[in-house]
């Protein structure tokens, strides 16, 4: 019978008449419009990771523990008894004190606008040439602590450019049009219940080393302030700061030294493909370096000092990883300079009546001034191999923003920070090792 277990057993199954086909890419194509590669970044991670624990074991291996701490005083103090880079940061507060007593004299009348504004390009003027000089003559002056007191005196010298600037303009208003400016010139309003202030009560020593401190370079009556201080958000970034300072100590002396000394050789003798070679195998711990410095500083320290100081505009950096343009790169990674530059240099060129291209390579043209300063004078040699890297990011952009877009033009960012930074690196350690001590065996 039909519902015997029998007919069960060997009757035909009932199929579908669906379809198990469709037309479809696969999924590898650009075509088929799928994007998520989640698992494969994951792969990318892990393999990158193995890589470098070979790398590391290897250099181990080959070297030994080269870290030592203690060397790390010698960078910066050539004679235990001279201490030229602590003496300039000690002098640095007179040119602060000169541009807040500039300022006062012109809120009352007592400077004329072209005498205040000659006071503050002779003060500004020394403020570059002075630490350069001491740099440059004092046999004491060891090149990280020169690089490191020429930093702090780029940064006073772009707060006291801006500080300047900012007056001027509260003084070009009327008295109803400059508190109205002393309202606009804050972002937020401010919390905690702190006092607005309006022009000329902002010329006090307070204010202005507040400003002197705060993670900004551009100058306001009124910053956006927190409302407390975050104990826990503030131990936690000081604990990254110790703690990445320590191992970007300990990753310079155990892997790029090591590199970079044997570097040399090859271009002594010119040989291309060993230097292709070392630049490659440089590229790596230099990019990690960079990367490493990049959230000590613009993340852990520069957030520390804002919890600190309640500072309440956090944007350091926007996600310049994602850049697809090398403008897009410059203007993302460093909000702080990108701010100073757009607004008291290439607006104000804008003004006057220069174009975008022009207005637009004057500002890498002082990009690429500043950082020659902080690498020629503290090696006390002029190569001009940071300024050079720095004007060729004008054509570099043009290409990039001309011919690639999307992954490509992601992937020609990373290419040019990857490989860019250790090429300038080797050539500025070789012209150094020429220079002092192969005249040092002569």
């Amino acid at each position: 019978s039909p519902c015997s277990p029998a007919s069960k057993i060997f009757s035909p199954p009932m199929f579908s008449l669906s379809h198990c086909h469709k037309t479809q890419e696969s999924l590898l194509s650009s075509a088929s419009g799928y994007n998520n590669y989640r698992g494969i970044l994951n792969w990318c991670v892990v393999m990158l990771v193995l890589n470098n624990a070979r790398l590391f074991l290897e250099n181990l291996l080959r070297y030994g523990v080269l870290v030592d701490p203690i060397q790390v005083i010698s960078l910066f103090l050539h004679d235990p008894y001279s201490w030229p880079a602590a003496c300039l940061l000690i002098v640095s507060n007179v040119f602060i004190l000169v541009a807040l007593y500039t300022e006062r004299q012109l809120s009352k009348g007592s400077f004329s606008e072209p005498v205040g504004f000659l006071v503050h390009c002779i003060n500004m003027a020394i403020m570059l040439t002075f630490p350069a000089a001491v740099v440059l003559l004092v046999p004491s002056m060891t090149p990280v602590g020169g690089a490191f007191v020429l930093g702090i005196y780029t940064i006073l010298f772009l707060k006291l450019y801006s500080y300047k600037d900012v007056n001027m303009w509260c003084r070009e208003l009327s008295t109803v049009k400059a508190k109205k400016l002393a309202r606009s010139l804050s972002s937020q309003h401010l919390n905690g219940g702190d006092r607005k202030v309006c022009y000329p009560g902002n010329l006090t020593i307070r204010d202005m080393y507040y400003f002197v401190f705060a993670p900004t370079l551009c100058y306001e009556l009124n910053f956006p302030r927190s409302p407390k201080i975050r104990t826990s958000f503030l131990l936690r970034r000081l604990f990254e700061m110790l703690f990445f300072i320590q191992l970007l100590v300990g990753l310079t002396q155990q892997w790029m030294i090591p590199i970079i000394q044997s570097s040399m050789k090859p271009l002594e003798d010119m040989d291309l493909s060993r230097m292709t070679e070392r630049l490659l195998r440089l590229a790596v711990p230099n990019h990690l370096l960079w990367l490493i410095f990049f959230y000590w500083f613009f993340h852990s320290s520069m957030n520390f000092t804002a919890e600190l100081l309640r500072f309440g505009d956090r944007q350091f950096y926007k996600d310049w990883w994602n850049s697809e343009t090398v403008t897009y790169f410059w203007q993302n990674w460093n909000i702080p300079v990108h701010k100073w530059c757009l607004r008291h240099f290439y607006k104000p060129l804008l003004r006057r009546g220069f174009s975008k291209m022009v207005s637009q390579s004057a500002v890498f043209f002082l990009s690429a001034f500043f950082h020659e300063y902080l690498v020629s004078v503290p090696l006390r040699m002029f190569r001009l191999w940071a300024f050079t890297g720095m004007m060729a990011q004008l054509p570099l952009a043009w290409f990039v923003g001309r011919f690639l877009r999307g992954n490509y033009g992601n992937a020609a960012v990373w290419i040019s920070l990857i490989i860019g930074q250790p090429f300038a690196v080797l050539m500025y350690v070789h012209d150094y090792y020429v220079l002092h001590f192969r005249q040092e065996a002569d």
